[in-house]
């Protein structure tokens, strides 16, 4: 792919009017939400899933206050995927609302609370990682909210929302690990991912046909509201049967709907027209994973699968797959870079389908070879998002090429 052209005049921060150059005062870093919340979080995704598989094979030991599995989901879950939705929710509502989110030494707080409690994962004891775990979300929850209503924004509080319950489920997980409630650890874990796959459906609703139809001439593509309406309900109510209730029937033609409405609605989207834009099939391509987690989950509730195949076609091929491309692009359009991958980019999509094909597909088809898949998808996971700091650092650490603050 021949490399986008250098913009014909760069903007540095002295060039800027008064008004501009007190805006772009402070460390880059910590001029937007995506800047530390995306590079904290590639870095955790590119080392703590080869530390997983170390620990699940046998080759290496770590102490940690829980076991490994639960350490290794919740990590994924509520350090990884929620750290990115951080980052993206407090960059998108300035855009959305036109007023300021945290910067400077607010959001230097927010991401050092994430980071501590990584590290107190695998450090403190662990009443000091659940009070720093738990404290990110519900307070960017109430940031943004407040900055919602101020706005008027009405029609984007049901994310908060989702914020709040991702915020519970994991106040229900630290608690059953403590263990100051009767409930299975896990199925916390199940109820965050039923809830970052329903933000992965109301963003993707909104973007993906958006970025599909800005660059491509002439499509049009016209979803009806009231078949948006019933997919959104129907996948709710089939991850909510999935983790409340007891595996039956019921749970598997709920699923087998959901597979259906979202393989449905990825047609609708014309994902062919997008084979030559990378940035694009990227998000098209982690997107057709959805029915095909629903379809692994439906194919669980009469014991055919295991429920682990369905979670990683979630965790892996559309969370990581969303992730990967949305971190790339917005990273790119809020630097001030044209929205053309390079090379690198490409591989990191490449390897985290990959990573996911080995995950899910390999094992349900040729179980012999689990353990050598396992190793292989958490070597192109780390490797992907190890290509994304080496890409994305010196960028989110600088000021945007066009001058502009963000």
């Amino acid at each position: 792919m021949t490399p986008p052209l250098p913009p014909l005049i760069t903007i540095t921060e002295k060039d800027q009017p008064p008004a501009a150059a007190a805006a772009l005062q402070g460390w880059p870093l910590l001029r937007l939400g995506f800047r530390p919340f995306y590079l904290g979080a590639a870095l955790l995704a590119c080392l703590s899933v080869p530390v997983w598989i170390a620990l699940f094979l046998g080759h290496a030991e770590l102490k940690l206050e829980i076991s490994p599995l639960l350490w290794h989901a919740h990590e994924m879950l509520f350090g990884f995927a929620a750290g990115v939705i951080v980052g993206f929710l407090l960059t998108a509502v300035k855009a959305w609302t036109g007023l300021p989110t945290p910067r400077g030494a607010l959001l230097g707080t927010l991401a050092f609370v994430w980071l501590a409690a990584r590290v107190a994962a695998v450090v403190a004891p662990y009443p000091v990682y659940a009070a720093l775990d738990m404290a990110l979300l519900p307070a960017v929850a109430l940031i943004l909210l407040r900055v919602l209503i101020k706005a008027g924004n009405k029609r984007n509080i049901p994310l908060i929302s989702l914020l709040v319950l991702m915020a519970t489920a994991n106040l229900v997980f630290h608690l059953s690990a403590l263990g100051a409630i009767d409930v299975p650890p896990v199925a916390a874990l199940y109820a965050g991912l039923a809830l970052i796959v329903m933000v992965e459906c109301v963003m993707a609703g909104r973007v993906v046909p958006m970025f599909t139809k800005n660059v491509t001439p002439g499509l049009v593509i016209n979803i009806p509201r009231k078949f948006e309406l019933a997919l959104l309900a129907v996948t709710a109510l089939a991850l909510a049967l999935w983790v409340f209730a007891p595996p039956g029937p019921v749970t598997l033609v709920a699923c087998a709907v959901a597979a259906v409405l979202h393989a449905v609605r990825l047609w609708m989207w014309h994902p062919w027209v997008t084979f030559k834009r990378p940035i694009l099939w990227i998000l098209h391509a982690a997107y057709a994973w959805l029915p095909i987690g629903f379809v692994l989950l439906a194919l669980a509730q009469v014991g055919w699968v295991s429920y682990s195949l369905a979670v990683h076609a979630f965790g892996v091929g559309v969370t990581g797959g969303l992730i990967i491309g949305m971190v790339t692009r917005t990273a790119r359009g809020h630097t001030g870079r044209p929205l053309q991958v390079s090379r690198p980019e490409v591989l990191a999509y490449a390897f985290v389908m990959l990573a996911a094909v080995l995950r899910v597909l390999v094992p349900a088809v040729a179980p012999a070879l689990y353990t050598q898949a396992l190793a292989v998808a958490a070597g192109l996971w780390a490797v992907a998002f190890a290509l994304y700091l080496v890409v994305y650092t010196p960028w989110l650490m600088r000021t945007r090429l066009d001058g502009k603050d963000g």
